[in-house]
């Protein structure tokens, strides 16, 4: 498939449910920020989260970095962004449109370069290489991702899986190959910016932040997933079904109430050699 086509699709993907995709999805670990300071070894300055969809990724560094921006290529998330920006009153937070092969961004200017649930949508050694040109010697590359769906009980993660498995299983038989989106293995995250030749040390780091939901939002998070946002919007068949069969199973495990959940994370992190030669 033409590099075009796959850059098109796997904006396209997002496009329709930024509001929904706001209100569900988890916002960046207190640890995830922690982490990253201690290995750059200062407060950053600048901080540039890619793919930063509806913010949820960049406005937790508002109160750590001067600058905050988010670059975003797809028009509905980013403008979600803008808003949540005004309403919060972050002034150093901004909003870009961009790929990741092509960071509207000038050489050095970032200490941190970020990717919350987003690196598997890029192409990883270009885009490697231009986190490698925006960032400062010395300075730090994070990919991180959660695990789906989050740990709650049997019931819980069969339902998920389940509703995803059908959404995958209907866009593979009734949506052309030229029109899906393509994903990049997250297993192999911490081998590509190994392979990059960017970094001069790289490991992963894994744990889990523990918080209490609803059966609403356990819903709205396996709404958030864009194969089941895909079937939807194209009416694919058994989706519907497959949906209101996943909210009664959740929603007879919760009984009405609020469960423990537990989000678990997988960090990717590189940090630029301090000098070149």
């Amino acid at each position: 498939m033409p590099v075009e086509d796959v850059v098109r699709n796997n904006i396209e993907r997002f496009s329709g449910f930024a509001e929904l995709y706001d209100t569900y999805r988890p916002e960046t670990p207190e640890a995830v920020r922690a982490l990253l300071i201690a290995y750059l070894g200062h407060q950053p300055d600048t901080v540039i989260d890619l793919g930063s969809g509806t913010g949820f990724s960049s406005f937790p560094w508002r109160h750590e970095a001067r600058r905050v921006v988010g670059v975003e290529p797809n028009d509905d998330m980013r403008s979600q962004a803008e808003r949540r920006a005004l309403e919060l009153g972050a002034g150093n937070v901004t909003f870009l449109q961009g790929v990741s092969t092509a960071i509207p961004c000038s050489d050095a200017s970032a200490d941190l370069v970020t990717c919350s649930q987003s690196f598997h949508w890029m192409d990883p050694q270009p885009t490697l290489r231009e986190v490698a040109r925006v960032l400062r010697p010395g300075g730090v590359f994070c990919a991180y991702d959660c695990d789906w769906p989050p740990s709650c009980c049997v019931e819980t993660d069969v339902a998920y899986d389940t509703l995803l498995r059908c959404a995958e299983a209907a866009i593979e038989r009734h949506v052309p190959k030229r029109d899906q989106a393509r994903k990049w293995p997250k297993e192999q995250h911490l081998d590509q910016i190994r392979a990059s030749g960017f970094f001069s040390f790289a490991k992963e780091v894994v744990f889990h932040v523990e918080t209490r939901l609803g059966p609403d939002a356990f819903i709205g998070i396996a709404l958030s997933q864009g194969q089941v946002q895909s079937a939807l919007r194209r009416r694919l068949p058994e989706i519907e079904q497959a949906l209101s069969a996943f909210e009664a199973r959740v929603r007879d495990a919760f009984r009405g109430g609020k469960k423990p959940v537990w989000f678990s994370y997988r960090l990717r992190l590189g940090v630029k050699a301090a000098t070149t030669t």
